[in-house]
């Protein structure tokens, strides 16, 4: 049982470590402020949350499995809210994105409805 417990968990720390590793690679290759954040904000978001699960799995049932429950509720929540929120406020102030004349934004053509 707790070979199949260790394989599991490995797994999930290897799915996690992927997406967290193409969250950075996103950081660094994609050309603006909107796309960078979504590649940041899905990634790690999601990244996190397996290797949780794998600490998780590895905890076993105890008062330590129920924090990490806590902690992936915290962030399952709050990282999309402040991805969101952040997306916001650069729209607010005025950051375009990439490749999107400024013309286009004030007659409304790249906006949705």
């Amino acid at each position: 049982m707790q070979l199949l417990i260790d394989i599991l968990s490995w797994g999930f720390i290897l799915a996690g470590v992927f997406f967290v590793f193409t969250g950075t690679l996103g950081m660094l290759r994609l050309p603006d402020f909107y796309t960078r954040l979504h590649a940041a904000g899905i990634t790690d978001t999601l990244g996190t949350e397996l290797l949780l699960v794998a600490m998780m799995l590895q905890a076993g049932w105890s008062l330590v499995t129920v924090k990490l429950a806590m902690i992936s509720l915290f962030i399952f929540f709050t990282s999309p809210t402040a991805t969101h929120a952040l997306a916001n406020a650069a729209n607010s102030v005025g950051l375009r994105p990439f490749g999107v004349p400024a013309k286009d934004l004030q007659s409304g053509i790249g906006e949705q409805k």
